[in-house]
């Protein structure tokens, strides 16, 4: 395959990942980049002296970015610094009381007897369980083709007995029974686009996970994770195009032959990967006549359930806070639970209430903001675009409520502090990085939407046309974008690394130490 031009459209997590597989491989590789720099959702903003992510800023299973770099025959940590941060997650409810966990299970175990003793056995039990799914779901399955209904097929009895038609919250309430330990446990699916009440069961192994691998930070901020990635790129000769949008796939004969940018000049190429979201490749990139039923118009305005669609407030403050209960990776949870997910998934209005996450990396990394300042952003999940929502009009009242809220509760003298301030909303995602919908994760990973219903990694209708990061398989998330990588790497190249068990091959899951419960 050596010499094969292969063209990327976008530069997110999943096209920066296919673009260094393919190019240490000897493909020559060209990205193309609507916007002035790579990263896509995690683009990053800059606000005077203050970097702010756009989008994830949580990395787990780290071994997938060393993969990465060890193929092209380097070391990742001499390209960026991944740091740990514990606990993971500080999780308030709403009357500012946290839960907070980590890899650590007697930590863990203590942290459950503050809230209801009697979930400490079951805490127990559902990390075992999860471990199951998690060498399932993500060990076995992660990387593999989704591409007929045969390999469905094969792996159906296992995911049935692993429960997976259940959702998220429905299997983690048969162990835990405290209402606020089991949002704890079920809020993940959030992460990746997905509402934990319908949300597979499957993704429960989101917990298994982070514990597996632990929660980490990139020094400089996600984005420094993804300048890693491009000068990776460019050292094997790959070629970034910025400000350069693709305004068709140019196909012939059921194969992709390039793609003709909007200013008209056309690139030739042997493959043609999109990461852009795939119903918007697939309804405005590719003409009807080239695509079959199954990636019409009609399954993606009609039969597909969408994520749902983020408000995001980036800001910084001219004094300190680390004088509050924050830590790095804080939720805040609303009073309401199924009631606003429901608001927020299928409703046509935007909830007066709301949950949050507000990330605060310059705790673990104080280089994200001048000297004596702090840097964060606060996340709200909203309804996509297709609730009857005047952003216009809304959207500064919305904010307005959300830093009202965060000064009242958490951050105090918020107001007199703020000096720098920046926000989107779902029309972002609709505009600047053309998801259908303004979504903040395309396509709900409901079980009628994952694994081999999910859209392909490889079109059906164009035998050279391939699909990595959120809207395709295995779905949304770091580890899912970076797996969709690899398995395009591989259909592409037929070439599958052998003899590296801790880089293809994920460690094996560590079973749950022998544990009671009973004590903490």
């Amino acid at each position: 395959m050596t010499g094969s031009r292969t063209i990327i459209i976008g530069s997110g997590f999943g096209g920066l990942a296919a673009a260094a597989r393919l190019a240490a491989r000897g493909h020559q590789v060209d990205i193309f980049e609507k916007l002035d720099k790579s990263g896509g959702r995690a683009y990053t903003f800059e606000v005077g002296d203050f970097r702010f992510d756009g989008g994830p800023t949580v990395i787990t299973a780290p071994f997938l970015f060393d993969e990465i770099f060890a193929l092209a025959g380097r070391r990742r940590e001499d390209y960026v610094e991944f740091l740990p941060v514990n606990p993971f997650y500080r999780i308030f409810d709403h009357e500012g009381r946290y839960f907070e966990y980590n890899d650590d299970l007697d930590f863990v175990l203590g942290q459950i007897e503050r809230w209801n003793p009697a979930d400490k056995e079951g805490y127990v039990r559902f990390l075992e369980t999860t471990r199951a799914i998690f060498q399932k779901g993500f060990v076995e399955l992660a990387d593999k083709p989704f591409l007929t209904i045969g390999d469905m097929l094969k792996v159906a009895p296992d995911l049935i007995k692993l429960q997976s038609y259940r959702s998220v919250y429905g299997y983690v309430s048969q162990f835990i029974q405290d209402d606020f330990l089991r949002r704890c446990f079920t809020f993940h699916p959030l992460l990746i686009g997905g509402n934990p009440f319908n949300a597979s069961s499957i993704y429960a192994m989101i917990h298994y996970l982070e514990r597996q691998w632990g929660v980490w930070y990139a020094r400089g901020g996600t984005g420094a994770l993804v300048q890693a990635l491009v000068q990776l790129i460019e050292e094997l000769g790959g070629r970034f195009h910025f400000n350069a949008e693709v305004d068709e796939i140019l196909v012939e004969n059921r194969r992709a032959t390039g793609v003709r940018l909007k200013d008209g000049r056309v690139f030739p190429a042997d493959h043609v990967v999109s990461n852009a979201d795939v119903p918007f490749t697939y309804m405005n990139l590719i003409h009807p006549r080239h695509r079959g039923l199954r990636n019409s118009n009609f399954r993606y305005t009609k039969l597909t359930r969408y994520s749902m669609s983020l408000v995001v407030i980036y800001f910084g403050t001219d004094r300190l806070y680390r004088d509050t209960p924050l830590h790095h990776h804080n939720i805040i949870l609303s009073q309401r639970y199924k009631g606003l997910l429901q608001d927020i998934f299928n409703g046509k209005r935007l909830p007066e209430d709301f949950s949050l996450y507000l990330h605060m990396p310059t705790l673990t990394d104080p280089s994200m903001a001048p000297p004596g300042h702090e840097a964060f952003y606060v996340l709200a999940p909203v309804p996509h675009l297709g609730a009857d929502i005047d952003w216009e009009q809304v959207g500064p009242a919305y904010k307005d409520a959300i830093l009202d809220f965060l000064e009242a509760h958490y951050l105090p003298g918020l107001r007199a502090h703020l000096v720098a301030e920046h926000m989107i909303d779902p029309r972002h995602f609709r505009d600047n990085l053309n998801t259908y919908l303004g979504t903040g994760f395309s396509i709900q990973p409901i079980l009628t939407q994952s694994a081999w219903f999910r859209p392909h990694n490889r079109s059906e209708d164009i035998g050279n046309l391939y699909f990595v990061g959120a809207g395709t398989h295995p779905g949304a998330g770091l580890p899912g974008v970076v797996s969709s990588a690899t398995i395009v790497d591989h259909l592409i190249t037929g070439n599958v690394e052998i003899g590296q068990p801790n880089l293809t091959h994920p460690p094996a899951p560590v079973p749950v130490e022998a544990h009671s419960g009973r004590s903490a």
